[in-house]
């Protein structure tokens, strides 16, 4: 698709990938609105960016729901969903809270599951669109400590291979994102101790990917691609 025509819905925009995606995207030409749950830096980013951002709940469906109707009236339309929005946690099995399991998944499960919901149905009466569903490399290897995350994670996975088989006929492409470690605030919320030695990705690579992914001809789609530090130590 060409990205000066395209008119994007990114979620979990406030930091990181999500807000760094919705500065290039701009910068490419491409109308964007983003979302995020704190209405101080959902203010904050779009002051920053210069578009429009919403809060919305995305485990909530509802607030979806809205979430949907103001992008679609502000944008005149829709053509991509970035679906970025996650939360992480890490603890061994035996110390997992059932409660904060459920916590992840309704965000990184739930969230991602409504918003593709409305996307689909807006594009397949359209006959054409996009959906990226930003996964991690948690989605296809677990680790020590990972039960919550990576389980959150593998089913991305499964949602977006069931979406991408059930919505080619409709023109609509559906991809998945797979970053390895990345210097973001995703580190610091969940105990992760990241020091930049110059090596580590950024959030500004993950971005260039999704533009790349998205700027392909409708013709043909990256169904997935994982993005590593190429010497990180």
């Amino acid at each position: 698709m060409e990205l000066q025509d395209a008119k994007v819905l990114i979620t979990g925009g406030t930091t990181g990938i999500g807000f760094e995606t919705a500065r290039l995207l701009t910068s490419k030409g491409a109308q964007v609105v983003f979302c995020g749950q704190n209405a101080e830096r959902v203010a904050k980013a779009a002051a920053e960016l210069g578009i429009t951002g919403f809060t919305c709940d995305i485990s909530d469906a509802a607030d979806v729901e809205r979430l949907f109707e103001k992008t679609v009236a502000t944008l005149g339309g829709l053509d991509v969903l970035i679906n970025n929005a996650g939360v992480g946690y890490f603890a061994a099995l035996a110390d997992t809270d059932p409660a904060d399991f459920e916590r992840i998944w309704r965000t990184n499960v739930l969230g991602l599951f409504l918003a593709g919901q409305k996307a689909a149905a807006h594009f397949t009466a359209q006959q054409s669109g996009n959906i990226i569903n930003i996964g991690s490399t948690a989605a296809r290897a677990g680790f020590a400590k990972g039960s919550a995350y990576v389980a959150s994670k593998f089913a991305v996975s499964g949602l977006t291979e069931c979406w991408r088989a059930e919505l080619r006929p409709h023109n609509v492409r559906v991809m998945q994102v797979n970053p390895s470690e990345v210097l973001t605030q995703f580190g610091p919320k969940v105990g992760f101790d990241q020091q930049d030695n110059g090596k580590k990705l950024h959030a500004t690579e993950i971005a260039h990917l999704i533009a790349s992914m998205l700027s392909m001809p409708d013709v043909g789609f990256i169904p997935e691609a994982a993005v590593w530090a190429t010497n990180p130590w």
